[in-house]
């Protein structure tokens, strides 16, 4: 069965830290680059922080220098490390496969019910 399940959101005051944590199932994992990605309220989904399979990251800007995804390929894990939080990283975030390194259709199949951040100023 294929499955993502993220966890470890919450509300935290700005300035705060949040670790979220992602355990997906081995046909996502397995070799994958994978990425978090956050949805604000009217907002699509945009991309947070990706890595590879050989752990190379990537960041959206707005995530540089506060931010950090690592992975445990162990354990089909990935985590998203938020430090000195911000009320604009308020939003549901999910991890998924990175779409930059997959097609729409396999990116899109699957989706957890991702975890929510709340920061309040």
């Amino acid at each position: 069965q294929v499955q993502l399940v993220e966890s470890g959101g919450g509300l935290v005051q700005a300035g705060g830290s949040l670790t979220l944590s992602c355990v997906a199932s081995g046909s996502i994992f397995s070799n994958n680059a994978m990425g978090w990605y956050r949805q604000a309220p009217g907002e699509q989904r945009e991309l947070v922080a990706g890595i590879t399979s050989g752990g190379t990251t990537t960041y959206a800007g707005s995530a540089k220098g506060r931010f950090t995804i690592s992975r445990d390929n162990a354990k089909n894990a990935v985590y998203l490390q938020m430090n000195s939080l911000k009320p604009e990283d308020t939003g549901v975030y999910y991890c998924n496969r990175d779409h930059r390194y997959t097609n729409y259709r396999v990116w899109n199949a699957n989706w957890g019910q991702g975890t929510q951040v709340t920061v309040s100023s």
